[in-house]
Formats: C-alpha cells, structure tokens, sequence
C-alpha cells in the first residue's frame, strides 16, 4: 500500500531538495533503498541535459555519466522503446558491455530493481528505477510484481509533481529564435547550403548567412553544424521538424 500522506508531501514540496527526499522516502516505502527519476523533454534531446535525481551512490553516479553508461543501459534502451516495466534478471544486461555495466552496479548496492519509463503529453521520455542489494532471485521478482501498481503510481505523481522543478530553468538561459533563424537553421539541418536555404524561403544568400550568423552568437557556437546539435539539445528542433 502507498502512504498517500507520502504522495501528498511530493504533491507539495516547496524545494527541488524536498521533491528528492520526498521521493526517495516513497521509494524506501516498498521497499527499495536506492531510486533514480530522469526525463528530458524529448527523446532527441542528450541525456547529460536531463533533469534528474537519485540517491545512488555518488562515486557510482559520477563513473556512470563520465563513461556515458546510459547509451549502453539496456533499461534505459527499454524506456525508450517501450510503456512496460521492466523488472531486472541476469538476463537483462546480456553481452559484454552491459554485463560489465551490471556487475559494476552491483558493486554499489544496485543488484536488483525494476525500471519503469515514463511517457510525457508533451513528448517528454524517462525513466525511474527502483533499486536494491537484494539478490534478483525469483522471490524478488515475484514480490516486486506485486507491487508494480504502486510502483507505477509512484511514477505518476513523480512526474507530474516534478514540473515546476523541470522548467524552473531561467528562460534567459534558453537562447529565443526568431521565426526565420528557425526555418533557416531547420533547413540547414535538413543538409541544405545556405544557397539551396536562399532558393527555398525566397531571401538572399547573405541574409540567410546573416541569420545563421545570429544563431550562432546566441549559441555561443562557431559553426552552423554545432547550432543544429545544440537546438537539438535544448528541444527546440527535431530531426522530423524539416519540410520534405
């Protein structure tokens, strides 16, 4: 059974820092010392900008992100493809490279678990992940089955709780385009030269360098190829944005 006073102090955390301790009391609540939320606000935005929190530990955390761990994470691979849970079996990180991952885990007191992604209205992907050091064994399995409704209602109300935290991000460090730097820098991520942008939307050459020129500079970046990957990363284009 879920504590609903526990669901209600998530519901009202004032802080970012009482969100996580409110979830990680939930998480500890079925039974679970170690739990790990994520999303970002689309699958074609990298997952080092995600909003995440957990209390794993620190050094696990640090050699996960530092390696890149989560292109290769099978439960991460799973949210993405898929709405069901996915409680963990040996059999789950099969291969080298995740079996490696697993047993590293292990080390750090995340032996057993279940992951379950997170599908947003808005096109938001993520994940939360309960974890333990117990052996993944079929009495887990089987005891974590049970559970999963509640599990699954912890994922709920963490995502829509989380929101306010999510998009606190100061809208100033969200660089604004305007209308045409837009349609010019979709064209240009479509693979089209700043003469073919030119042809297409009707302006000159030189003014479609112009507005690259200023995305750029709002990018902080020095070519047009790095502010496709950072509009990329901040969710303001996707790779299905350009005409066809």
């Amino acid at each position: 059974m879920i504590d609903t006073a526990l669901l209600t102090k998530l519901l009202e955390a004032p802080t970012d820092v009482a969100w996580s301790e409110g979830l990680f009391a939930l998480a500890r609540s079925q039974g679970f010392e170690r739990v790990l939320f994520g999303v970002v606000p689309s699958r074609h935005v990298r997952f080092e900008n995600a909003f995440l929190r957990s209390n794993y530990s620190v050094e696990w955390r640090d050699r996960y992100d530092s390696s890149g761990f989560a292109y290769v994470d099978p439960t991460v691979g799973h949210c993405l493809s898929s709405t069901l849970p996915l409680i963990w079996a040996p059999a789950t990180f099969g291969g080298d490279a995740p079996g490696a991952l697993y047993e590293e885990a292990s080390a750090h007191g995340i032996r057993s678990g279940v992951t379950l992604p997170v599908h947003g209205p808005q096109g938001e992907v993520g994940i939360i992940s309960f974890a333990s050091d117990m052996r993944p064994d079929a009495p887990f399995v089987r005891s974590t089955a049970v559970a999963l409704p509640g599990l699954s209602l912890i994922r709920d109300y963490a995502f829509a709780s989380s929101a306010r935290f999510r998009q606190a991000k100061p809208e100033s460090e969200v660089p604004r385009l305007t209308r045409r730097e837009l349609e010019v820098l979709q064209w240009v991520m479509a693979g089209k030269s700043s003469w073919e942008v030119a042809r297409i939307t009707g302006c000159s050459e030189a003014t479609v360098n112009f507005h690259l020129a200023n995305v750029r500079q709002k990018f902080g970046v020095n070519t047009r190829q790095q502010a496709v990957v950072k509009a990329i990363s901040i969710g303001l284009i996707t790779p299905e944005d350009h005409h066809r």
